[in-house]
């Protein structure tokens, strides 16, 4: 299964916020044996975040979409979302309560009774999903995430991203096998038993600073057997120390 993450927001590009949103994504994509296609940010830019979820989603099994869903001036995920397949944003009314009693909540006013006008609160521009996404209620915070086709959108928030995203797990998975092993020899010393065995066996090989002066090597491939032959071949060449 490949997939596309694609984490939006001016905050992000500008440096203001670090983008730990698209690494714990990849990671968990990664543990359920999917494959990270791409990782693009971009700003709140309704009509490039549109472009890009039309291509992303022909050429790619799912395409998570977070940051920039919300009711504020520069939260205009949903309009894109919606601009992408061609759709008008509407108001479910169990999206709407839950939003509804999530403020409330917020103000130490009875969900059970409290309506949009006591609190003065643009409940819709909030809850409003593309026509015909299927809605994901947020257990924290406010604004709700929704599945529109083969696009997952969460909100940006890491908490919400988090809560939203297992809700779903189950939904995305792959072959993809990974090892990771570390050796004490210097990066350039590893150089041709990396190519080496990248000729004789079906898998990729990164090879990545660490610390401890310790370089990782990570073996991925779609067959267990053949990532663990990959391993032995390269324990005889190298000198390696399993992950902790």
């Amino acid at each position: 299964m490949d997939v596309a993450i694609l984490t939006v927001g001016d905050e992000v590009l500008a440096g203001d916020i670090a983008n730990t949103n698209a690494k714990w994504l990849a990671n968990r994509l990664t543990d359920r044996g999917a494959t990270v296609d791409r990782i693009l940010t971009l700003p709140d830019d309704r009509d490039r975040i549109a472009a890009t979820i039309r291509e992303w989603t022909d050429a790619l099994d799912a395409v998570i979409v977070t940051g920039g869903l919300g009711g504020t001036h520069d939260d205009v995920t949903a309009d894109s979302l919606a601009d992408a397949f061609d759709r008008e944003l509407v108001v479910d009314e169990s999206v709407r309560r839950d939003v509804l009693e999530t403020v409330a909540e917020y103000r130490d006013l009875d969900p059970e009774s409290v309506t949009p006008e006591a609190i003065d609160f643009d409940v819709d521009a909030w809850a409003a999903l593309p026509v015909g996404s299927r809605p994901l209620l947020n257990p924290e915070g406010l604004c709700p995430g929704c599945v529109l086709e083969n696009v997952y959108a969460f909100p940006g928030v890491p908490a919400e991203l988090k809560a939203l995203f297992e809700r779903v797990a189950g939904e995305f998975s792959g072959d993809a096998v990974s090892r990771t092993v570390y050796t004490p020899q210097p990066e350039a010393s590893v150089v041709d038993a990396i190519a080496d065995a990248r000729e004789r066996f079906d898998v990729t090989i990164g090879s990545y600073p660490d610390t401890e002066r310790r370089n990782r090597l990570k073996v991925t491939g779609t067959d267990p057997e053949t990532v663990d032959r990959t391993l032995e071949w390269l324990a005889d060449r190298l000198d390696l120390v399993p992950e902790a």
